[in-house]
């Protein structure tokens, strides 16, 4: 198996140092009703989304409560934690699935709910890369070194395209980036390929619904198959502070024309 695939068997969570990196941490955490995930994440700050299910969160002093029938059918309302606070998230109802992932942060940002209403959402692309893209934590929403979108792709279509790369290579800013995939139906997969021309690097990975992909370099692409719509949450961070978080990838040359088709 690609180092850049994880397999969602039930152990999914990436750290810096699984993932040869310096900055971003994410996993995926499953509790049954009742059931309590307590977490202190000193010098960072944290994203908590939900998938599905309902979930009590309690952070710092502050206290949410968030839920999610399906990624398919609603936005997401997020807590965002301040670095060192005390998070504790308990499942209301049977069960509560959420995403958890942070980055190093000095605590510019206060703990707080962020909701739909604040995300930007937009449409990119035409044809068979045509997708929404919302912002869920990324500007125009505030934080240090995190950036959260989440994508939805129409079945048979590409996303991430034209290939771009946010490695410091070719003047691209500096970002380590996790997707996890989710396909409806579930029966379905996805591929996704990470490249650098100049190394000889290049890895295309299968997924399936639930597992994730690293992105340790280069050039990247995602598409879904005939038969499954494509949902995947990024989980961004590295040199890009607060404001700087709005600068642009670099993309591959030799296919950038689409972008004016």
């Amino acid at each position: 198996m690609s180092n850049s695939l994880i397999r969602n068997d039930g152990g999914l969570a990436v750290t810096p140092e699984s993932a040869r990196w310096r900055f971003l941490s994410f996993s995926v955490v499953s509790l049954a009703e009742g059931e309590v995930h307590q977490d202190t994440r000193p010098g960072q700050e944290t994203a908590i989304v939900p998938l599905s299910g309902r979930g009590a969160v309690r952070a710092g002093v502050e206290s949410y409560e968030i839920g999610r029938t399906s990624v398919f059918t609603e936005m997401p309302e997020i807590v965002y934690a301040t670095p060192g606070d005390s998070m504790s998230i308990t499942a209301i109802g049977d069960r509560f699935e959420f995403a958890i992932g942070s980055a190093p942060a000095e605590g510019m940002y206060p703990t707080r709910l962020i909701t739909p209403d604040q995300m930007k959402s937009e449409v990119r692309g035409g044809g068979a890369s045509h997708r929404q893209v919302n912002h869920v934590l990324a500007p125009p929403v505030d934080a240090e070194r995190l950036i959260l979108y989440e994508v939805y792709v129409p079945r048979g279509s590409w996303s991430g395209w034209a290939p771009h790369r946010h490695d410091g290579v070719e003047g691209s800013p500096y970002l380590e980036e996790t997707y996890l995939f989710r396909l409806d139906p579930g029966n379905g997969f996805a591929i996704h390929r990470n490249w650098a021309p100049e190394d000889g690097f290049d890895e295309t990975v299968v997924l399936h619904d639930g597992d994730v992909a690293l992105v340790p370099k280069g050039y990247h692409s995602s598409v879904a198959c005939p038969g499954s719509n494509m949902f995947f949450l990024n989980y961004l961070a590295g040199e890009l502070v607060d404001k700087e978080r709005i600068t642009p990838p670099c993309f591959h040359a030799d296919f950038t024309w689409i972008h004016d088709d």
